[in-house]
């Protein structure tokens, strides 16, 4: 999306440091993604692969929770 716009960017993106603090990149199978911190497991919200077959996983949508233990 292209804004042609006088208006600060800050005033248009108006985003807080906290909302990305819980945010982590990780890597999971071999599939780059996004994850949101739960308690004791993670929860997608993004996937962040090329390989269009990593999204064909059915266990990698987001709102899937995973975990390493």
């Amino acid at each position: 999306m292209i804004l042609y716009t006088t208006v600060p960017q800050e005033l248009i993106f108006q985003t807080d440091a906290n909302e990305y603090s819980k945010y982590k990149t990780i890597v999971y199978n071999n599939v780059p993604m996004l994850v949101e911190q739960l308690e004791h497991n993670y929860r997608i919200v993004r996937i962040l692969s090329s390989n269009p077959v990593d999204f064909l996983n059915s266990e990698l949508n987001p709102g899937q929770m995973i975990s390493f233990f």
